[in-house]
């Protein structure tokens, strides 16, 4: 990572980069209105800081062509990713946070972390792949892991068991919820039936109705 470039950005500048890449999923263009809505900020504001952003190279921008990250933007923001996720694992592993703490706290300080300080958090936890909801930590090459195929909760087959490898939300009304379901990650659940209003599994001996607005956001993997 060119640290040079990072130490010339505003926190809000790397928030854009990162989120540019989260919503893109670092292939294909995001629109000005989608990253607003995402933002919850108003779109001629967005288009302001895409303007000021493509001027020094970080993303490629035409109106009405919406926004892709160039390969300079796309370093910063999988290096702000990388400090979030290992920041949400050391507050989980060792000062004890719960998932459904984490995400805030890490939004307040991956800005502000060194890179040596990055590298001790790494080597403190052995390297983690994953961060505490599943998500990828890119090693400091900034190359994330490979891993298996995962699908949405919600688009899975009734009769499939499946194991959760990631949930995508970070409301933290929704991970408690799931908490105390013991829907959390690398357990195991069987698909019972699904409908409109969600996904009906079941988890040992107990069976539940999963939401569709969060089944959407649990990623599995099929178990058999």
């Amino acid at each position: 990572m060119e640290n040079h470039i990072r130490t010339k950005l505003s926190e809000s500048q790397e928030d854009y980069l990162k989120h540019i890449f989260l919503l893109s999923e670092g292939r294909h263009s995001v629109s000005t209105q989608a990253l607003a809505d995402h933002l919850g900020i108003k779109p001629a504001s967005v288009t302001g800081m895409l303007k000021k952003l493509s001027e020094v190279n970080l993303v490629s921008y035409e109106r009405y062509k919406g926004v892709q990250l160039t390969e300079a933007g796309e370093k910063v923001a999988i290096e702000v990713l990388r400090h979030h996720r290992l920041i949400e694992m050391y507050l989980s592993e060792v000062l004890g946070y719960s998932w459904d703490e984490i995400h805030e706290e890490a939004e307040k300080l991956e800005h502000h972390i060194s890179e040596k300080f990055e590298q001790r958090i790494a080597e403190k936890l052995g390297h983690p792949t994953h961060d505490p909801h599943g998500d990828p930590i890119p090693d400091h090459n900034l190359k994330f892991p490979d891993g298996p195929e995962l699908y949405a909760l919600s688009k899975c087959t009734a009769g499939y068991s499946v194991t959760i490898k990631r949930v995508r939300s970070q409301d933290s009304d929704a991970l408690n919820l799931l908490s105390k379901l013991d829907l959390v990650i690398n357990r195991e659940i069987r698909i019972i039936d699904t409908s409109d209003d969600g996904v009906r599994v079941q988890l040992n001996k107990d069976r539940f109705l999963v939401p569709q607005s969060i089944a959407r956001q649990i990623l599995v993997e099929l178990t058999h």
